[in-house]
């Protein structure tokens, strides 16, 4: 099993510093469609709660 460290510490190793994630969430299961899609505007939907503009 990963750690939140452990992902970022692999990232800065192999990709630019200003790509580098700051946090990692660990989520049981991604949300999909009924045809298998991910769902990317559920995985976001979180971080733009309370804000009058989402940006992605």
């Amino acid at each position: 099993e990963l750690s939140e460290a452990e992902v970022i510490a692999h990232a800065r190793e192999h990709i630019a510093g200003y790509k580098c994630p700051k946090s990692v969430d660990f989520i049981p299961e991604l949300p999909r469609n009924p045809s298998g899609k991910i769902l990317r505007k559920d995985l976001r939907a979180p971080y733009w709660e309370g804000k009058d503009r989402a940006v992605n």
